[in-house]
């Protein structure tokens, strides 16, 4: 297993002898800063932490490269308690607008960790590569070779200290804001009529995707997008800002990676979905095309489920300290291990919490 080291001094060189990069075209504040000839600045925000966690969680942590050409790594997450044999596994990616972030950043860490001893579900978080040095499908791309990776260890039988509390057969993905949205278009992928995409992956069985907040949007604006004045993580202009800098060149939001239901996009009705659960804030920009998202999906006959966590805002459940956030995390958290649970078994329901 190869260790991940973190380097604090990354955080003391942001800003240093920036002048030489030419002018700033692209700034999100305290989050991205790019220049004029393609440096890129991060200051570090969110602090990257070991794997390490305390004991009394129950849950072994540990990081494993799992391709070295382009340093894709992964943090898994092992709850101690296995009263049924191997446990689900929940594939995650992280959010960050494509841009930022880290499944090394503190806040994910403690979130996922507590959905792992939540749950009773093994965690691999990966840690895909960046925009705008990277832009789509980069994420994608790493999404799938992380299958790919998974695909080997389940074919070779290897006794890892991970694996051997793994069910192969029960995988579900799962991501925030840009990790839900690279978690909807790698069920894209495997639910599409290619065949070899299904064989490629063999052993592996997917039962479901879980989309916190996903981090999609289009050229026409919503209703929340134009009306939300709650302070929120993500407003309107680093929306747009993170779409710049991750779509293709000349693309604009009506590409299908960022605007599932534009006319250009993949034709759900097609498709054959895993069933889908989705997270939505009620004081996110991002709530009518979350909205929207889940009515297509129904519309086209697809299984989905999706709650709405009143009174909080975008990535409430990583960044926000607040006693009611802190009670909506509780309920998500609830929420997320009762799909796991039960699903397909039970019908589609949709959830206010209040």
């Amino acid at each position: 297993m190869a260790a991940i080291t973190m380097d604090p001094s990354l955080s003391r060189q942001v800003g240093k002898d920036s002048h030489q990069h030419g002018a700033v075209v692209e700034e999100i504040h305290g989050l991205i800063r790019v220049y004029k000839d393609g440096h890129v600045e991060r200051p570090q925000i969110v602090p990257c932490v070991t794997s390490l966690l305390p004991s009394d969680l129950g849950v072994t942590c540990g990081d494993i490269v799992i391709h070295k050409l382009t340093n894709i790594w992964a943090r898994f997450y092992v709850p101690a308690v296995r009263c049924h044999g191997k446990l689900p596994l929940l594939v995650y990616f992280h959010g960050g607008g494509f841009c930022v972030g880290s499944a090394a950043w503190s806040c994910y860490h403690d979130f996922l960790a507590r959905l792992a001893a939540k749950a009773g579900c093994l965690i691999m978080s990966v840690n895909y590569r960046l925009a705008p040095e990277n832009p789509l499908p980069a994420a994608y791309e790493d999404g799938f070779k992380a299958f790919l990776w998974l695909k080997q260890e389940a074919v070779s039988g290897a006794s890892e200290w991970w694996s051997r509390a793994c069910n192969f057969s029960s995988i579900f993905l799962a991501g925030d804001s840009a990790g839900g949205n690279i978690a909807h278009h790698l069920s894209l992928r495997l639910g599409s009529n290619r065949a070899s995409e299904a064989t490629a992956l063999k052993p592996l069985v997917f039962k479901g995707t879980i989309l916190i907040q996903p981090f999609f949007g289009g050229e026409a604006r919503t209703h929340s997008e134009k009306q939300m004045v709650s302070p929120s993580v993500l407003s309107l202009t680093a929306s747009d800002t993170y779409w710049r800098l991750s779509l293709p060149y000349g693309a604009n939001r009506d590409h299908p990676w960022c605007n599932p239901m534009s006319k250009g996009s993949i034709k759900l009705l097609e498709l054959r979905l895993l069933p889908t659960m989705v997270c939505i804030s009620e004081m996110d920009i991002l709530r009518d095309r979350n909205l929207e998202f889940c009515s297509a999906l129904a519309s086209a006959g697809k299984r989905v489920e999706h709650v709405v966590y009143k009174g909080v805002g975008h990535a409430f459940q990583i960044l926000n300290k607040s006693p009611l956030a802190q009670t909506r995390t509780l309920e998500m958290l609830s929420h997320i291990s009762s799909f796991i649970t039960r699903w397909p078994l039970d019908p589609p329901t949709h959830h206010d919490c209040r």
